[in-house]
């Protein structure tokens, strides 16, 4: 499962920053010290409305050169998969319906399939309807009580806490701002669009000064940030995420149980509200307490930076490896008959995650840091029960 890759910012977060830049060119004032810059600054992209929502398409990360990349880069690892799939005519990509989902679908197909992929796989476009029920590859938006915010812990719970989270840092980068600007100050969501204009300025033109205006504390800072709302919208503190998640997890445990049959190769491009869900239903990253929101949490391990950035992926590996072969003899009577059991494959999954191993708590003893497939379907029952 891959979140799409690297893009321009949402319609909402975009807006936001065109009226920050708006209210700046109306001040009609020259901004001093970290902002100086400003002064001569463009938005980095001309055409907003045609641009927001959509892959990046120029810079070192450019997120059409990231997809292409990636699938590139799966090649390498998997190529050995690549024939028995092609001959089984079973090579499935599933998309959800979003533009940039498909895209990088499309790009990163071209990478590992070459670009005639479609005489080779096939991508099937899922809607993003609510309509669709446990079908889905976006059940945040199937998941009625939740989408509709019915209870506290709906959608909306993770940008609640998030705004709890946000009190506590920006108020002093507004403040020194201020200082240095005395004419113009800045309001805690605007400082906020500020930090996420430094990434995706990043995305387009391969650097941003907005990445200079803030100190490596407050960089930290905004980093807890993106991890409060992802735990509690639909991760480990959200007690929708596992359930949601549960859907494609179950769905690929099916596939890992039936084996070779089912196929070699299975593809799956959504965004990243949507894995955090299916990392929440392995239980990988468990948190000893619930993220604080009055400062950052020590030693975390749940870091969305790590786990889900743009065109991050969870890949989940079926190892087939020599198991041990007992033999014994007749002995001391027959000390030449020598029987053996027949050769056999013990079977273990592995959980791989932006090209690093990930083991899961409790069932980590295989090879590699791999759990034994029958103990990783139960592990996945047993979320289910749970």
């Amino acid at each position: 499962m891959s979140r799409h890759a690297e893009r321009f910012p949402t319609i909402r977060a975009g807006v936001r920053m065109l009226e920050l830049v708006k209210r700046i060119q109306d001040a009609n004032v020259t901004l001093k010290g970290d902002l100086e810059f400003v002064n001569r600054w463009n938005y980095f992209t001309f055409d907003p409305q045609a641009h927001f929502e959509q892959l990046t398409t120029t810079g070192p990360f450019a997120g059409t050169l990231e997809a292409f990349t990636t699938g590139v880069k799966l090649r390498t690892r998997y190529e050995h998969l690549l024939p028995s799939s092609q001959s089984l005519n079973k090579i499935n990509l599933w998309a959800s319906d979003s533009n940039r989902v498909i895209e990088t679908a499309r790009y990163f197909a071209a990478g590992l399939f070459g670009l005639d992929w479609q005489k080779t796989a096939h991508l099937h476009i899922i809607p993003e309807t609510a309509d669709r029920g446990a079908d889905t590859l976006t059940p945040g938006d199937t998941c009625l009580k939740y989408a509709d915010n019915v209870d506290p812990y709906g959608h909306d719970y993770g940008a609640r806490m998030l705004m709890e989270y946000r009190s506590t840092y920006l108020p002093a980068i507004s403040e020194r701002l201020l200082k240095q600007n005395p004419d113009m100050q800045f309001t805690n969501s605007e400082v906020y669009s500020m930090q996420e204009m430094c990434g995706f300025e990043t995305t387009v033109r391969g650097s941003s000064q907005w990445c200079d205006v803030f100190t490596k504390e407050e960089w930290l800072a905004f980093e807890y940030a993106r991890d409060v709302i992802h735990y509690y919208r639909a991760g480990p503190g959200n007690p929708y995420g596992a359930v949601m998640g549960w859907l494609w997890l179950n769905a690929t445990a099916n596939l890992l149980a039936e084996g070779p049959e089912a196929g070699p190769l299975f593809f799956s491009f959504v965004h990243d509200g949507d894995i955090i869900p299916l990392l929440a239903a392995l239980a990988l990253f468990p948190t000893p307490h619930p993220l604080p929101t009055t400062h950052i949490a020590p030693n975390r391990t749940y870091l969305t930076s790590q786990l889900t950035p743009m065109g991050g992926r969870i890949i989940f590996e079926r190892l087939a490896c020599p198991a041990e072969v007992t033999c014994w003899s007749n002995a001391p009577l027959y000390p030449n008959h020598v029987y053996c059991e027949e050769p056999r494959d013990d079977v273990f999954v592995r959980v791989n995650i932006n090209d690093g191993i990930v083991a899961i708590p409790g069932c980590d003893g295989g090879p590699g840091g791999s759990c034994a497939l029958a103990g990783f379907l139960e592990r996945v029952r047993e979320r289910g029960r749970e």
